[in-house]
């Protein structure tokens, strides 16, 4: 018994990661494209582009969003006056909720009805976002309520 607690990580929360699928109300999925992060229509062969969010819960709304078996974060960025969406080579299972230069990668998930909205904890007033127009860069808006960009999305775990 004393070596099984010996053992484990002191402090450290053991947060699963999970995949899921995303994908906005229009119906456009995620995908890369030259190292970036677009939403399109996926048909044909094209639909193993598409690429799963690997999530690690850190609170019960909210979570640290990834790719690539977590090893390429999105995160949020201010420069300036600018706001933007970034994805960053970092391993999500190293990230955590307690280190301030974390903050950038957490997003708080809102559900509404069927749909999930994802507000960045970093920049408060920013969601993550989809253009109206297919095979757009996703990216953050301040405002989600004027339907010039997609903030509403299908987000169901991978099976």
């Amino acid at each position: 018994m004393a070596l099984e607690t010996v053992c484990r990580p002191s402090g450290r929360k053991s947060s699963k990661m999970q995949a899921f699928r995303i994908w906005d109300v229009n119906q456009k999925t995620f995908y890369l494209r030259n190292n970036q992060l677009v939403a399109g229509y996926l048909q044909g062969p094209n639909v193993n582009l598409e690429e799963k969010i690997d999530v690690v819960p850190i609170e019960p709304h909210a979570l640290f969003l990834g790719i690539h078996g977590g090893k390429m974060c999105l995160s949020c960025v201010k420069s300036g006056d600018e706001t933007r969406l970034q994805l960053e080579a970092v391993n999500i299972t190293d990230l955590s909720e307690n280190r301030k230069q974390d903050k950038r990668f957490t997003f708080i998930r809102s559900d509404s009805g069927p749909t999930t909205s994802f507000e960045s904890a970093a920049c408060p007033g920013w969601f993550l976002c989809t253009a109206m127009e297919a095979d757009q860069p996703v990216s953050l808006t301040n405002m989600p309520d004027e339907g010039v960009m997609v903030t509403k999305f299908y987000f169901q775990e991978d099976e």
